[in-house]
């Protein structure tokens, strides 16, 4: 169930349907970012389905040269989003029953080295 909710999460940022991400978050869902002090990042948590899901949908839609991963992250399938291979983003899901509660969004650069592409 986890990893059905979480594909249906990234398909849905990656072809912008903000109604169809609103619906895998439940109501209350936050959304944390690192962006390291090197990255422009929200620096307090986004509150709120609506919030989230217009964060990660502009965060995550489709780009020229990127590509949206579903990976082992901390254990969970988590997503991994990569620029012409280089890892821009690493995002953990909490999830509760049928619904996303928490995305924690690591955009801090240094922290990414690990999840870039070999090759």
């Amino acid at each position: 169930m986890d990893e059905a909710l979480v594909r249906r999460f990234a398909l849905s940022c990656t072809a912008g349907d903000l109604a169809a991400v609103r619906r895998t978050l439940a109501e209350d869902a936050i959304a944390v970012t690192d962006g390291g002090g090197k990255v422009v990042a929200p620096r307090q948590p986004l509150e709120g389905a609506d919030n989230v899901a217009r964060f990660v949908a502009t965060l995550l839609a489709r780009r020229p040269g990127t590509d949206l991963t579903a990976e082992a992250v901390n254990g969970h399938t988590g997503l991994v989003l990569r620029h012409t291979g280089q890892a821009v983003a690493v995002i953990s899901l909490t999830i509760a029953g049928a619904h996303i509660t928490a995305v924690w969004i690591v955009l801090n650069p240094d922290k990414l080295t690990h999840w870039h592409s070999l090759g």
